[in-house]
């Protein structure tokens, strides 16, 4: 599950409410698919506690093993960061929670970096009411995805080499 935030007034990063969403969400889904792990990831921008730590402390249970990556900054790092988390364990199957907004540039991603190592992926809709903010960011970052994924493919390719 990929992570949202970003600086408060007193220049503290932290995860936005839709981010709070989408782990009671998780939790929700955990209870009913009782999946291997779970994995949170996001970084924080003012060095503190990341979005996944963020997200972690948040966490509702049920009690599944749950893994923090705590230094992606962008959608295909998110992915290319948790990938390997996944093929350690041998998991073959994944389900990312996102928001409808988020969905283009998270499929775009997901399906490029997970399919092509061997793992299938499914997505799973948290209905939260986009802001207005929210799509201007997608807008946004939707033409840096294929920059974000070359750096993500060789950044992956480093790491599975070694």
């Amino acid at each position: 599950m990929p992570g949202h935030g970003g600086l408060g007034v007193d220049g503290v990063h932290r995860i936005s409410e839709r981010s709070l969403q989408l782990v009671a969400e998780a939790g929700r889904l955990v209870e009913r698919i009782e999946p291997a792990l779970v994995v949170l990831s996001g970084w924080s921008s003012s060095g503190g506690r990341s979005e996944a730590e963020q997200m972690l402390d948040a966490w509702p249970g049920p009690d599944v093993e749950v893994l923090v990556e705590p230094t992606a900054r962008t959608t295909a790092e998110n992915a290319s960061r948790t990938l390997p988390l996944l093929l350690e364990r041998g998991i073959t199957a994944a389900i990312v929670l996102c928001t409808p907004v988020h969905l283009v540039r998270v499929r775009l991603v997901f399906d490029l970096l997970y399919r092509r190592k061997g793992i299938s992926v499914r997505y799973h809709i948290v209905r939260v009411r986009p802001s207005l903010g929210a799509f201007a960011w997608e807008l946004a970052a939707l033409p840096l995805v294929p920059v974000q994924l070359l750096a993500a493919r060789a950044e992956l390719a480093r790491r599975l080499r070694g």
